[in-house]
């Protein structure tokens, strides 16, 4: 993948799983130092607990500090404050995806404001408005029933993505006209599938699993809605993805969301189902409503781009490597 980017690029192998102990003791700290490199970027705050060379980290989002009760046990909690507060305390620099990370970073970890970047995200051209008949093929692949209105969901199915007020959003519209498409990679410690029964709605939902980026892109333009009631995010690039394919967004109201969505999106408390039912049925039963949200959507996923990001990084990098 690197090399697609740079066929000549020295690459130095190292394997471990994310937030394992192999992460921290097998680091290639020797032959990061035989290469003679001076400053390392980690994109991620899993940074070797031991390793003293020059480096700058990205921290996209304090998701397992803000809200431990997700991680599912005190010791995930603690391990990840200790990986994030080294990373922080002994980086360069710090780079970071939205005000509220930043504010976050700020918060709960007393780092100084002037180390912190913000460096947003963006999405790819290839997300676009596509052709009707581009994306019938879905409605065989999946079994997606054609007379219905498409709600669609993408992201991870963990629990602070918050999809059981999604589902219970669902029950309360009482509409057999309504599929629900969660598109994304699903967890053990997660039964949505159960909760969809208890709901009495397991026929309206399909779950997609993990699709590739052409299939995605044309899910978000087979859907007449994209709901995105996550409880906490760093960034948040679905409803993006989504504005660009032109379709309206509903998202909850907290943390970095309503910072990249602006007015493009409606927005309602991500605790309340009774609210998320009544903003969905305004959007699929008011015309003009929809028709606003689409073209502001259009407008609105173009004002983030890369070319900021790296303009950020690369200014924060000649700064440091003097």
């Amino acid at each position: 993948l690197i090399r697609r980017y740079d066929k000549d690029v020295k690459v130095i192998p190292y394997s471990a799983s994310i937030y394992s102990p192999k992460e921290q003791l097998l680091f290639p700290k020797r032959a990061v130092r035989e290469a003679g490199i001076g400053i390392i970027h980690f994109p991620h705050y899993n940074v070797p607990m031991f390793y003293r060379g020059r480096y700058v980290v990205t921290v996209h989002d304090l998701t397992h500090i803000v809200m431990p009760e997700y991680l599912g046990s005190r010791a995930k909690y603690l391990y990840a404050k200790l990986l994030m507060g080294n990373a922080l305390k002994h980086a360069e620099h710090v780079f970071t995806v939205s005000k509220n990370s930043r504010k976050d970073i700020e918060r709960y970890f007393h780092t100084d404001h002037r180390k912190i970047s913000i460096t947003y995200n963006a999405i790819d051209d290839d997300f676009r408005v596509k052709d009707p008949s581009e994306t019938d093929y879905l409605y065989d692949k999946y079994d997606i029933p054609q007379n219905t209105r498409k709600l669609l969901y993408v992201g991870n199915l963990k629990p602070h993505k918050n999809l059981i007020t999604l589902l219970r959003a669902v029950k309360r519209l009482h509409r057999e006209d309504i599929t629900l498409l969660l598109v994304g990679k699903a967890f053990k410690s997660v039964d949505l599938e159960e909760e969809e029964k208890q709901l009495g709605i397991d026929g309206q939902v399909i779950h997609t699993g993990m699709v590739d980026k052409e299939e995605l892109i044309d899910l978000y333009n087979l859907a007449d809605l994209f709901v995105f009631p996550s409880l906490y995010e760093g960034f948040g690039i679905p409803p993006l993805e989504a504005m660009a394919c032109g379709t309206p967004v509903i998202a909850a109201n907290n943390s970095s969301i309503p910072e990249v969505v602006s007015d493009a999106a409606i927005l309602f408390d991500g605790h309340h189902s009774k609210e998320l039912s009544i903003r969905i049925r305004e959007v699929l039963d008011q015309e003009e409503l929809r028709q606003e949200l689409i073209e502001k959507g259009l407008i609105r996923s173009h004002f983030f781009n890369w070319s900021q990001a790296r303009a950020e990084v690369r200014r924060v990098f000649e700064n440091t490597s003097m």
